[in-house]
């Protein structure tokens, strides 16, 4: 439950060791680099653009090439493959890709090539099946569409705009013009789409029948081929069957290339590294002869990393504390136990510089509450087990996968703890299958497995009861850590006035409360306390809010109206409390909804009883039944366990804000990269 010491650091060495340097740093990963925006004229910068786009280029086409492999190649990957984290890479990137990497880039180049003529086949197939289609009316004509006639006779082919015969045709030129009269017309086909024909005719008539035709419609074809369609037609298939041999012999090349993939995704990291650390350098401030960058480094390391610079480099480093009022990035350091919660608490905000690191105290109160909710022992070792397995078999996963799961491993064993003090085990379904299919009898009340405590379906009052009690701890927990954040700074009057009287007040309310018929009724419990508690219980509560009224606006010197005031706004605060209270009764409400759902999902299945179908439908409606139940209550308890902490308890204590630790290091997409440290 802490945040790494963090030093500043001034780097200034030879310009000739630029690139080494910066490669030093980011094998090493240990430093946040800082660069200043604006260029001087007395510390100019190198413009690496070019070269940066050039690298660029390559990545992109190494993953270009990758992307075609995986499309016509692809890998057989085990089902839990996102699990399994990328392979490690021992040494320097530098050193696997740079001899190979003109070799590579040809093999990238090669499949680029390969595609874009795949691409261009495929498209050629897809205009000759196109074409194929189109010359389909014209499939019964003989002869070439483009034919000059004879001397005294002229051919022509086109279409009218509806689906007309040979004789209605004759009848509308008939009517548009009566001495028309030497001509043929072969009707190729009619549909909706239209007519389409062929018309001899005299030489001297070919205008008046051409001009008849358009006063219906009449088109002559925008393509006319220059032998019978049918000829045409075999002429296209052929050639798309030797389209799709092509076809197939590239795609066999591509393949036989697959054995490329693990070169390519290498060449892509080198080139990526190198873009990051062309960019870094085209921002470093430099002379002739040397240049200088500054940066954050973790306390623990920032020794070694300045004695290797010196010692290799001639470097001149500079380490020094960081002033006060910067605020420097934020690196959490926690136990394995803590580590786990701290992608909860970075979905909510890293502390900041002043701040206290609350991921420890957070998660033990994330995993105690979230086993309540779910509060099921079958439920909770199905998830420990698979998560426990998981971290086991996998153990190079991404990291904040992997705190995920370590997260949800001690989830399990709360909800699996929580599950055995209520007698929850797939509900109630032990007793279910002990009446139906065994024919057990149980006394009223009574379990297979009894509660080590009790069962909350049959006791929710005392369920809501110890809700309440939690969430009274856990918001005191809150107010506490607050209290000490005061002492530690040495705001002694804000620990007076904003810790200790609110717990006086809130104290003394609930030493108030528990006594009264209204906790009796609610809760069944009588509670009788001495005399001298009820006087001290009283004294609390007044002596809090008297308190907070006087000196919740304190800063508000002789102003003694708007400070009353200010301190009633304050004690209306009250209600903020009772509403951060109550919300712990989502304890309840979740905690019974997955027994409710539970015991309703066990109903269910044993409703044919003690015979064959019986258990088949039993079995079907468990299996689908509690995979749901498990499946909507575990988001449940994860959502509104994070609600608590992010709502109730950093509510009292914590802001966040802080700016996470982003240190300068090889960013690679395909390989983990395990240099000298």
């Amino acid at each position: 439950m802490a945040v790494e010491q963090m030093r500043k650091i001034s780097i200034c060495a030879l310009k000739k060791h630029r690139k080494t340097v910066l490669e030093r740093l980011q094998e090493l990963g240990w430093v946040e680099i800082c660069l200043e925006p604006e260029e001087t004229e007395a510390f100019p910068r190198t413009d690496t653009a070019g070269a940066r786009n050039a690298f660029q280029k390559r990545m992109h086409l190494a993953d270009q090439a990758l992307e075609i492999l995986d499309r016509y190649a692809p890998e057989k990957k085990p089902m839990l493959h996102s699990l399994e984290g990328k392979p490690l890479l021992e040494g320097s990137i530098y050193d696997h890709v740079a001899v190979n990497r003109s070799e590579y880039s040809r093999t990238a180049n090669t499949l680029i090539q390969l595609d874009q003529e795949l691409q261009t086949q495929r498209t050629n197939v897809q205009k000759m099946k196109l074409q194929i289609e189109e010359m389909q009316p014209w499939m019964k004509l003989d002869v070439p569409m483009i034919r000059p006639g004879t001397k005294r006779c002229d051919f022509f082919v086109g279409t009218l705009p509806a689906p007309y015969t040979e004789k209605e045709v004759r009848s509308f030129l008939s009517e548009e013009n009566e001495t028309l009269s030497l001509y043929t017309i072969q009707i190729l086909s009619a549909a909706r789409d239209g007519t389409y024909l062929a018309v001899i005719c005299m030489k001297e008539e070919t205008k008046e029948l051409e001009c008849a035709l358009r006063n219906h419609g009449f088109a002559r074809p925008s393509q006319l081929l220059d032998q019978p369609p049918e000829e045409k037609r075999k002429q296209l298939e052929q050639r798309i069957r030797d389209a799709k041999e092509s076809i197939a012999g590239l795609e066999k090349q591509i393949r036989e290339l697959q054995g490329e993939r693990e070169h390519l995704r290498l060449m892509s990291d080198y080139y990526r590294v190198r873009t990051e650390k062309y960019e870094v350098l085209g921002q470093l401030p430099q002379t002739r002869a040397a240049f200088a960058l500054a940066g954050y480094v973790p306390a623990k390391v920032a020794g070694p990393l300045a004695a290797e610079l010196t010692e290799r480099f001639a470097a001149s480093v500079d380490v020094e504390r960081i002033p006060e009022e910067e605020q420097s990035p934020v690196l959490l350091h926690n136990n394995t136990f803590a580590r786990s919660g701290e992608g909860v608490l970075a979905s909510f905000g890293l502390p900041k510089k002043d701040e206290l690191d609350p991921t420890g105290i957070m998660t033990v109160f994330y995993v105690f509450l979230f086993g309540l909710m779910l509060s099921d022992a079958a439920y909770g070792a199905i998830i420990s087990s698979a998560c426990g397995a998981a971290i086991l078999k996998f153990p190079r996963m991404e990291e904040s996968l992997k705190k995920s799961l370590q997260l949800f491993f001690w989830c399990g064993l709360s909800t699996l703890f929580w599950g055995i003090m209520f007698g929850g085990y797939f509900g109630d379904a032990l007793d279910v299958i002990a009446k139906t299919f065994f024919g057990v009898s149980l006394p009223e009340g009574q379990s297979v497995i009894p509660a080590l405590w009790f069962v909350p379906l049959n006791d929710p009052m005392r369920l809501l009861m110890y809700s309440l009690l939690f969430g009274c701890i856990h918001l005191f927990t809150g107010l506490g850590i607050k209290g000490y954040l005061c002492i530690k700074n040495k705001d002694f009057m804000a620990f007076l006035c904003d810790v200790v009287f609110w717990f006086l007040l809130i104290l003394g309310l609930l030493l108030i409360l528990i006594p009264s018929s209204m906790f009796a009724s609610m809760f069944g419990l009588e509670v009788t306390f001495p005399a001298f508690v009820h006087v001290l219980a009283k004294g609390m509560a007044i002596g809090g809010a008297l308190g907070i009224l006087l000196f919740a606006g304190r800063r508000r010197k002789n102003q003694w109206g708007i400070r009353l005031a200010l301190g009633a706004y304050d004690l209306y605060n009250i209600t903020g409390w009772l509403s951060d209270l109550l919300s712990y009764s989502r304890l309840l409400a979740l905690g019974l909804a997955t027994g409710v759902i539970a015991s309703v999902v066990n109903q269910m299945g044993s409703m044919m009883g003690r015979s064959i179908p019986g258990i088949l439908l039993f079995a079907v409606v468990f299996l689908v039944g509690h995979t749901f139940n498990l499946a909507i209550n575990l988001l449940g308890a994860y959502v509104h366990t994070c609600r608590l902490q992010y709502v109730e308890f950093f509510g009292k204590f914590y802001e966040g804000g802080g700016k996470e630790f982003t240190p300068f290091r090889s960013n690679t997409k395909y390989v983990d990269i395990k240099g000298g440290k």
